[in-house]
């Protein structure tokens, strides 16, 4: 025993189960994550309960949204009459029946005894609504402008209220952001200037603009507010939904497998490619995708030159001072500071100093409100390329180590100079170890939240980085972010409950972002890798 201690044998086997179980673990978070979030899109079917409880009997439509088992003695204590409990222990359903406006709240709490029957509901749709989340009822008519048409009319109006709100989101979008920055010209131009003839004039031909806009906006609104659809509810009550507040309706219990899936797949597409409804609780995530996305690849600009030039001094042209001890010491630590430091420090140097200096100088016409003096997601991706700075310096330094000094003096000795045998030899044979610094980085940097806050990141954005209009990208805008947003979800959510399942689907999604970025520079690391492997035999 005592041999087989020394011979260094427990210690593989001791390496190898730890880091076999923190595969397992991280395995098992990402699939419980993955099955969370993806099943949040899948149809559940929706169940009419026949409930008799205290004498009293009800109906609840809804989906079960969990089971627990919980003591009667706990019941018991809560004021719950159990006398006629069989057990130590019953079954608690959590009903989701939406119909928030109606009801109060989207969720009812059921107990098994209470429960007479239990059966598909028959006839029953899921209303997606754009406010107050999801409708659960039976559709029982349809109106035009007052006069009852055919049910069967109701898939063409929501063809048609889908069209008009599609023209109402480009108007709203395109004419009405285009006429807001003419105006916004115009208003400097006035404030240097006098008001000359040509920018008066130039001023009612953008007010003539505005009113054609705001008339063909409220024609297409009077158009989408005709039809309405008559909805009979859990409790019998027939309600009205305008069509203009429906956007999908689907009938669960009639899918067959194939129009599941089909289901499953477009609620999904709609989750990442729509904008967030509901103070984020409702809709999609696109321009919290786009923000993370953008501000990572703006962060890998910005920190990949800064770190190979330091790591490049430190590494072949400082020497082996105290100076350049020191300096490495210092990097080193700054991969310790804590990640809301510098959001601080971002906020107060980035923002507060170098913003304001740019506004006094370029943008001096449109003070005291600023454009670059304010938190914008130029300032995140700096603040989060010098949180990453470290990372890309150690490993580019470790790269440029490799390298045999056989290879640059036969590089010096064919004639080449320090500054040629730099580029043309050693980078690109530690572009590998480069890109392995680019991929650390960008994982850290595509997880960060806290800085974010602080610098640029907002709950909800009102328009992209990019867009139409000059300078075509916007860095002075703030934006969303898939990490803030499951923190504001999460726990800033007034219905914390309801809002659960988007949690575990954003965090996949971010999970999703985050391995295909470093999957793309991964595939970059070993296409260098193979592109310089002649240069290292």
């Amino acid at each position: 025993m005592t041999r087989w201690l020394r011979s260094g044998a427990p210690w593989v086997w001791l390496t190898a189960g730890a880091v076999s179980l923190s595969l397992i673990v991280v395995l098992g978070l990402l699939l419980l994550i993955g099955w969370k979030g993806l099943g949040y899109f899948w149809p559940a079917p929706v169940y009419q309960f026949d409930i008799q409880q205290n004498g009293r009997h009800s109906t609840v439509i809804g989906e079960v949204y969990e089971r627990k088992t919980v003591p009667v003695e706990q019941l018991t204590e809560a004021g719950i009459d159990t006398s006629d409990f069989a057990g130590d222990k019953v079954l608690r359903y959590v009903i989701k029946t939406g119909n928030r406006d109606v009801l109060g709240s989207d969720f009812v709490t059921v107990l098994e005894p209470h429960i007479v029957s239990q059966e598909p509901a028959a006839g029953v749709a899921v209303i997606e609504r754009l406010k107050n989340g999801r409708f659960y009822g039976i559709p029982v008519g349809l109106t035009d402008d007052g006069v009852a048409i055919p049910l069967e009319e109701l898939e063409n109006s929501l063809e048609q209220a889908d069209s008009v709100r599609d023209s109402i989101r480009q108007i709203e979008k395109k004419d009405l952001v285009a006429l807001n920055h003419q105006f916004e010209l115009l208003n400097a131009q006035l404030r240097n200037s006098d008001a000359s003839p040509e920018l008066i004039k130039e001023r009612q031909r953008l007010e003539q603009r505005f009113v054609q806009i705001e008339q063909q906006l409220l024609r297409l609104h009077q158009q989408l507010g005709r039809d309405n659809l008559i909805v009979k509810e859990m409790t019998g009550q027939e309600i009205t939904l305008p069509i203009e507040q429906i956007l999908d309706i689907w009938y669960p219990n009639d899918f067959s497998a194939a129009g599941k899936f089909g289901h499953w797949a477009r609620q999904l597409g709609h989750f990442v490619s729509d904008d967030p409804r509901e103070a984020n609780t409702e809709g999609g995530v696109f321009p919290a995708i786009f923000g993370t996305v953008f501000m990572v690849l703006l962060m890998s600009v910005i920190v990949t030159p800064l770190g190979v030039l330091a790591a490049v001094y430190l590494h072949e042209y400082a020497g082996k001072s105290l100076f350049t001890k020191l300096i490495r010491v210092a990097v080193i630590n700054l991969a310790g500071v804590p990640s809301i430091v510098y959001g601080v420090f971002g906020l107060g140097f980035f923002v507060y100093i170098v913003g304001a200096q740019i506004d006094d100088l370029f943008f001096a016409e449109q003070l005291p409100a600023p454009t670059f003096g304010t938190p914008g997601i130029l300032w995140s991706a700096l603040t989060l390329a010098i949180l990453t700075l470290p990372v890309v310096i150690v490993s580019t330094e470790e790269g440029l180590a490799r390298i045999p000094n056989s290879i640059r003096h036969g590089s010096l000795a064919l004639g080449a100079t320090q500054a040629e045998t730099l580029w043309r030899t050693v980078l690109p044979m530690a572009s590998p170890a480069i890109m392995t610094g680019l991929i650390l980085a960008v994982a850290r940097a595509a997880g960060e939240v806290a800085p974010l806050m602080l610098v640029g990141v907002v709950k909800m954005a009102p328009s992209l980085p990019i867009d139409g209009q000059f300078p075509y990208l916007h860095l002075d805008r703030k934006f969303m972010h898939l990490g803030y947003h499951i923190y504001d979800v999460g726990f800033q959510s007034p219905n914390v409950e309801a809002a659960r399942p988007l949690v575990y689907a954003t965090s996949f999604l971010l999970v999703t972002v985050i391995v295909g970025l470093n999957l793309t520079a991964i595939g970059i690391r070993n296409h260098l890798r193979e592109k310089f492997r002649s240069l290292e035999q």
